[in-house]
């Protein structure tokens, strides 16, 4: 499913998707939204993608909307009748109204602003390189960032440093980014990719359901109560241990040698 804005690939149990528009900065257009939301369905829905990792081409990994195309309006072609089957595929292309339900790994070079940095709220795991900017900017163009950053963001960073970036405008350094817990990892430049396969290969290694599972909790349960999210979590968890994979973690530790979980 690549297309010359959108590159998919396979790695064993991991999906990379690099956004890649390299002359504009990965900056979205129509035709990169479809396929992106085509590319979340694909994550979702096939047993065999474990985990994902999300990219940008060129040194960059989006600079946002493509401002100059929205300006131009949008020419009548096949991406235009999908938006037009769907009026959410571009809140779903933007991870706001739908995420998969397989860990999910933002790989940064260079830009993440605006748009960038609106999608990257919904990953999970988030690496960068220590060269890169974040920042939701549209308050500088008299735009409202509707990816869903008014409310995601104060959320997980401090509501001050959430405040500033958003009516401001301006742009985050990795340094500060990791600090304030906006990211997880800073690496050297151009080792982004390199950090989120790492990260990838051993979350694929580990039981497929175990780990939905566990990503569905913590997602889920972010915003309960206590006791709420505890009751869920019961919910949700104890239905993993009458798997197939179950069975056999305990017993390839009990045999010494590597579990082959198959997803039952």
């Amino acid at each position: 499913m690549s297309d010359p804005h959108l590159l998919f690939e396979r790695d064993g149990h991991v999906a990379i998707v690099t956004l890649n528009r390299p002359e504009k900065k990965n900056a979205l257009s129509s035709q990169m939204l479809v396929r992106m939301y085509d590319a979340w369905v694909e994550i979702d829905r096939d047993p065999q993608i474990r985990v994902a990792i999300v990219t940008g081409a060129g040194g960059n990994f989006c600079s946002g909307a493509d401002l100059k195309a929205m300006a131009a309006g949008h020419p009548d072609d096949e991406y235009t009748k999908r938006f037009a089957q769907d009026g959410d595929l571009h809140w779903k292309a933007l991870l706001r109204h739908f995420v998969p339900g397989k860990p999910m790994i933002a790989a940064v070079e260079g830009y993440a602003v605006a748009g960038g940095t609106e999608i990257l709220q919904a990953f999970d795991i988030r690496v960068a390189g220590e060269s890169a900017q974040f920042g939701v900017a549209e308050v500088r163009r008299g735009l409202f960032p509707l990816g869903g950053s008014t409310v995601r963001l104060s959320r997980q960073i401090p509501y001050t440093v959430a405040a500033e970036l958003l009516l401001t405008g301006r742009f985050m350094p990795a340094e500060e980014a990791l600090r304030v817990g906006l990211i997880g990892h800073v690496v050297p430049d151009g080792s982004a990719l390199d950090k989120a396969r790492e990260i990838a290969a051993q979350i694929a290694e580990n039981g497929p359901l175990a780990v939905q599972a566990v990503l569905k909790s913590m997602r889920a349960t972010r915003e309960m109560p206590e006791k709420v999210g505890l009751a869920y979590e019961l919910e949700i968890g104890s239905p993993i241990f009458q798997t197939e994979d179950a069975i056999e973690g305990p017993t390839a530790f009990a045999e010494k040698r590597k579990p082959q979980f198959k997803g039952r």
